[in-house]
């Protein structure tokens, strides 16, 4: 069986729910396609396939269907090439790169051309891959791609346009209703049969020009049998402009009570559609500005270290960039010379900036502060950090949730139903007796009024802007499922070492006589864990240790040495003769609070202790304290002993604890809690806990192993952003349920009005022009409700942002 690859593709045509269901069934029901997830929001379709699908056929097939893939072209530089078996070789190398569909190399120009479909691989990344193939590469230029900007620009201008056009005939239709005087005064001067031509010629502008990208798309998608809200805009539009084209030119074929034209609402639909279209890709382009941002951190050039300037996309690992204060880090590297402090915000979410120095790592996309740096190039592309954040938002935000699974059976049949209405509608006033204007109204309104377009994004747009808003916490949803999920947790249960505590002993008393520099003399000799604690403690006092000779270690019980000419032990109690009352009663009690113990004496008495503890995280307790306010029980589950799992569950106030749980044990542990477990860790031993969670929260400062585990991933390694995340969870499932709730209250509620059922009972009826607006303002609700993620504020201290 030929592996999966994976291709996404950016597609044109789809405005409504439906016909992200279309293209997902098509998708699926080609040869070789194992799985293809569409979204309205980001206009993407993800698709999973293997042979003999390929990309290239995939695209065509969308593009019988209506929807078309949007491609670009890439243009590379590439330096090696010297005969026809090496361009070869290249052109094999970019083929497999994801979502390209062709790839030529010229020798003679040092250039491969790479049409791909917008989704697909990145400059960058093609140009690694040609690199890692032995052929230096780097992108040189690439076509125009979508740009939201000029699309915004261009429905401005068509709506401007169909304003301008509609506006004279408004105002002589509709002005005349408001102010009778003004309709006695223009029928004095100009004929009724004049007025309806310039009507009629005006809207046949309207339609023709800015109002033609309804019938083009709507037209053809109803002839193959799946409508979509273009045909409906289509169908409404044209029966009200063909029914006043025959009051205008044919008059005798419409009876006399009817003769009436509808010029001004075939019109103003299109002006209000296309206002709403409008508002709603600028609110797309706020709502994907999560991403922009991302992706914008990382600077174009980079400098090397003798000065010459380059582009970002020609660094290779093992080259060396100079950092200047205030510039942002190009790639991720390690510190080769010099010092600085790095504001890290962008990748944790915290606003203070870490010290750098030579040996530390430094990420793509941060910006430098005061000193300047020398940095060995690591990784690039799509290798880096910046880079897999991205891509991990991006999938996060290209999934469904699955509450988006009723919405999907119901616009499968929205569409067919509200013309099924429309013709019902039609007939019954028809039937009424209320003549053919009546009937006609009836049923143009029922199409317009219909939205799809909201129920269709009622669910993507929440994710959008939710996961977005989350990476800029420092949060990332590895699984969009997972989003739903956190939302639905009762249990969040941690692991103690690393993910509570800072997974590093520290030295936190010291009792008796001074006796750290002795202490410290013996365990420099030593390689037991806690030897680190005391070596860091005596170096962060400045103490310069003595000299020790003859160190011994004693299985199971410490070390000792002769320093300054004495014995010197350090160990446990049992090392000793004699440990005093007072010694031994402190030491029980430091005991009781989960704290090892080291005891310093001279091999037969002990004349003091030093104690050594894993220090809970500072923001642990508040962390915790906010989770137990949100109604969540909090467990902790760890390998390490009893008394020092039980103290630090005790003092952070945990509902339940399981200690000494071997790694295997823990995914069991978890499971035994039932459903509705999230489950946060550190480790290659917390992977089992993680995979068996409901939602499985990995510290980012932890192993790749926990990272790969975890569905969400806490960049900051701060217990505080597990807060983060349940709270962006909840409101981001919230926003979805009003959306959700607005979207099909809407349609329930407007289109049996559009209808008229109510008119009969004294109530009202909408007009076209009303139902397009409604339509128009409800896709804009959806959209504004779910820009309000971004204002979800986050919890870490010191951040103060809302």
């Amino acid at each position: 069986m030929s592996p999966e690859r994976h291709a996404r593709f950016r597609l044109e045509g789809m405005t409504c729910a439906s016909c992200v269901l279309r293209v997902e069934r098509l998708l699926l029901a080609q040869p070789g396609v194992v799985r293809a997830v569409v979204n309205l929001s980001t206009e993407t379709a993800d698709v999973t396939w293997q042979a003999p699908a390929t990309p290239a056929g995939l695209a065509a097939a969308l593009a019988r269907a209506g929807y078309p893939a949007r491609e670009t072209v890439v243009v590379l530089g590439v330096e090696g090439m010297t005969c026809a078996a090496c361009t070869g070789r290249v052109e094999r190398v970019l083929r497999g790169q994801p979502g390209v569909k062709e790839a030529v190399a010229n020798l003679a120009l040092r250039r491969a051309t790479v049409t791909l479909f917008e989704g697909g691989a990145e400059a960058e990344a093609l140009a690694a891959a040609v690199s890692k193939a032995g052929y230096a590469a780097a992108p040189l230029e690439a076509a125009a791609a979508h740009d939201p900007a000029a699309e915004q620009r261009r429905l401005a201008r068509e709506t401007g346009v169909a304003a301008a056009l509609t506006l004279p005939v408004f105002v002589v239709e509709m002005g005349g209703h408001l102010v009778p005087a003004f309709h006695h005064w223009l029928m004095g001067v100009v004929p009724m049969q004049a007025l309806w031509l310039a009507q009629f010629l005006l809207v046949t502008l309207v339609l023709a020009g800015p109002g033609r990208r309804f019938f083009f798309k709507g037209i053809p998608a109803l002839l193959r049998g799946s409508p979509d809200m273009n045909a409906l805009v289509a169908m409404g539009t044209g029966a009200a402009w063909a029914y006043s084209t025959v009051v205008t030119f044919a008059p005798a074929l419409v009876p006399a009570p009817s003769r009436a034209v509808y010029f001004e609402a075939a019109a103003v639909i299109v002006v209000l559609i296309l206002l709403g279209r409008f508002l709603e890709a600028r609110a797309r382009g706020q709502a994907g500005a999560a991403i922009a941002r991302l992706v914008g951190m990382q600077p174009k050039a980079a400098r090397l270290e003798d000065g010459t300037e380059v582009p970002v996309a020609s660094l290779v690992p093992g080259m060396r960039v100079q950092i200047r204060p205030g510039e942002r880090v190009p790639v991720d590297a390690v510190v080769v010379s010099g010092a600085s402090a790095v504001d890290e915000a962008m990748l944790t979410g915290e606003p203070v900036p870490v010290a750098k120095g030579a040996g530390d790592a430094v990420t793509g996309g941060t910006v430098n502060g005061t000193g300047a740096l020398i940095v060995e190039v690591r990784a690039v592309g799509a290798a880096t950090v910046l880079a897999r954040i991205v891509a991990l938002v991006e999938e996060a935000q290209g999934t469904k949730l699955p509450v988006q699974a009723v919405v999907d059976r119901v616009t499968l049949w929205f569409v067919p139903v509200v013309m099924g209405i429309a013709a019902l509608a039609f007939a019954g006033w028809m039937i009424a007796g209320q003549g053919v204007a009546a009937a006609l109204v009836a049923g143009v309104s029922v199409l317009i009024i219909a939205c799809p377009c909201a129920m269709g994004l009622a669910t993507p747009v929440s994710i959008l802007v939710g996961t977005g808003r989350a990476a800029e916490l420092g949060v990332l949803f590895r699984r969009g499922e997972a989003l739903q999920r956190l939302s639905e947790v009762r249990v969040v249960a941690f692991d103690k070492t690393g993910t509570l505590t800072a997974g590093r002993p520290v030295v936190t008393d010291l009792v008796g006589e001074d006796l750290l520099a002795e202490a410290a003399a013996v365990e420099a000799g030593s390689e037991h864990p806690l030897a680190g604690a005391v070596l860091a403690e005596a170096a962060a006092r400045g103490i310069v240790l003595p000299g020790a000779e003859g160190f011994e270690a004693v299985p199971g019980l410490g070390a000792r040495a002769h320093v300054g000419g004495r014995l010197v032990a350090v160990g446990s109690a049992r090392m000793f003769a004699e440990v005093p009352g007072d010694l031994a009663v402190e030491g029980a009690r430091l005991a009781a609070a989960g704290k090892g113990l080291l005891y310093v004496g001279d091999g037969t008495v002990a004349r003091g202790l030093i104690a050594v503890a894993d220090p809970v995280k500072p923001s642990a307790l508040a962390a915790l304290g906010a989770l137990r306010g949100m109604g969540l029980r909090l467990a902790m589950v760890t390998g390490d002993n009893a008394v020092t799992a039980g103290a630090i569950a005790a003092r952070l106030g945990m509902d339940d604890v399981q200690a000494g749980v071997l790694p295997e044990g823990k995914g069991a542990a978890v499971r035994a809690m039932g459903a509705g477990v999230a489950f946060v860790g550190d480790g290659i031993n917390d992977a089992p806990a993680l995979a068996a969670a409901e939602v499985g929260l990995a510290m980012g400062t932890g192993t790749d192993v926990a990272i790969e585990a975890g569905d969400v991933v806490l960049m900051a390694g701060d217990p505080l952003a597990v807060v983060d995340a349940v709270r962006v969870s909840r409101a981001t499932m919230r926003n979805i349920r009003q959306n959700l709730t607005w979207a099909f209250g809407y349609n329930a509620a407007l289109i049996p009005v559009a209808a008229g059922m109510l008119v009969p009972f004294g109530g009202p009826q909408l007009s076209p022009m009303l139902a397009a607006g409604a339509m128009a303002l409800s896709s804009v609700f959806v959209l504004g409700n779910a820009l309000r993620l971004r204002a979800v504020p986050g919890v870490r201290a010191g951040e103060g942002r809302a």
